[in-house]
């Protein structure tokens, strides 16, 4: 009886052999299954490593950009009559982007939206402050140093833009001066130009005095300055406006408006940035005097004699200016744009070498 016990032990040691020879040209569904998984693993490694090393990378390059878009910028835009110049300054707060913009015209003023998305920022100008029936809407990307982008005029066609990053104009030394110059001679208007010479409404030299027009041109001085010391004289007549364009681009606010707008925009004021203190009484009819010191984009201003602005720093170009190029000098204007006449005299410069 042993021996066929010996003999079937035998025959089941030799079966499972036979199986592993029927089956050595398949995986069996266990190996398959291992090696779904080990691939699955590989593949959400390799997932996980993509993730891991490009993220910082990206983020890295959000962060680089918005940290180049901060701070403030000149802005060009391209109309089809002319170069129109305004002022952008992009901050963050809260991890938000904000700005606040001096268009072709009015006061520096908080935007209701700016987004930077895959490298485009898009801002906007509402439609009350541009005098048109829609929302003026600007898109653009950096490119290099410049901000370049468009927008659209009232009738819808593109227009042009470009910035560049607003200049410190910080001075490492205080200016000497040199000698005064007469910019009026109170005879004629030898010296300045119209800004538009074919208006009908002109400015007048009247009994030793520049008088401003209403409604008409600017009066611009052919000579640029960069740093200067200026003294005028101003008479404004009851209801009239008129200001000092320092350099062509920062208005000295000259003003007897009957509805006063904010203390930045009021006889003192540098329009939209900088209020006088103390403001000091209308004075329709009568003359007083400016003397102004601009070194950089720091400003004095005293009237009839008392300190209103002491040492305070120009943030950007007011609505009206010139251009945009801060970094250039500029002449002296006086705004004959808006409403009634106000009487000019004894217009000296001190040039700062």
């Amino acid at each position: 009886m042993a021996k066929p016990k010996t003999q079937m032990s035998l025959m089941s040691g030799l079966s499972v052999p036979k199986t592993n020879v029927v089956n050595q040209g398949k995986d069996s569904p266990r190996k398959v299954n291992l090696r779904r998984i080990v691939f699955a693993l590989t593949t959400l490694i390799l997932m996980l490593s993509v993730l891991v090393y490009s993220e910082p990378k990206n983020s890295g390059d959000a962060t680089a950009s918005v940290h180049r878009l901060l701070g403030r910028w000149d802005l060009t835009l391209k109309t089809p009559l002319r170069e129109s110049p305004s002022w952008l300054e992009i901050t963050q707060e809260d991890g938000q982007l904000k700005a606040r913009m001096v268009s072709r015209w009015g006061h520096a003023r908080p935007l209701p939206k700016f987004e930077l998305s895959n490298g485009t920022v898009t801002f906007v100008s509402p439609k009350e402050e541009e005098e048109r029936k829609d929302d003026m809407v600007f898109e653009g990307k950096l490119s290099g140093k410049m901000l370049v982008g468009t927008t659209t005029g009232p009738d819808g066609t593109a227009w042009q833009w470009t910035g560049e990053k607003a200049p410190s104009l910080k001075r490492k030394t205080d200016p000497k001066w040199g000698k005064p110059l007469q910019l009026f001679n109170g005879k004629d208007l030898s010296g300045w130009r119209m800004s538009d010479p074919a208006s009908t409404a002109i400015w007048k030299v009247e009994n030793g005095t520049l008088v401003s027009p209403g409604h008409g041109p600017e009066i611009i001085t052919d000579a640029k300055f960069e740093d200067f010391k200026l003294h005028v004289e101003f008479n404004c007549a009851a209801g009239s406006n008129s200001g000092v364009y320092l350099r062509g681009r920062y208005e000295l606010q000259i003003e007897d408006d009957p509805e006063p707008e904010g203390p930045t925009m009021r006889t003192g004021g540098i329009y939209g940035f900088l209020t006088p203190s103390p403001e000091q009484p209308r004075r329709p009819g009568e003359w007083q005097t400016y003397d102004i010191t601009l070194v950089g984009r720091v400003v004095t201003v005293v009237q009839n004699g008392q300190t209103i602005i002491d040492k305070q720093e120009i943030q950007g170009i007011t609505g009206g200016a010139l251009d945009s190029h801060e970094a250039l000098p500029g002449p002296i204007y006086l705004q004959g744009s808006e409403v009634g006449h106000v009487a000019f005299r004894n217009i000296t410069l001190t040039p700062g070498k």
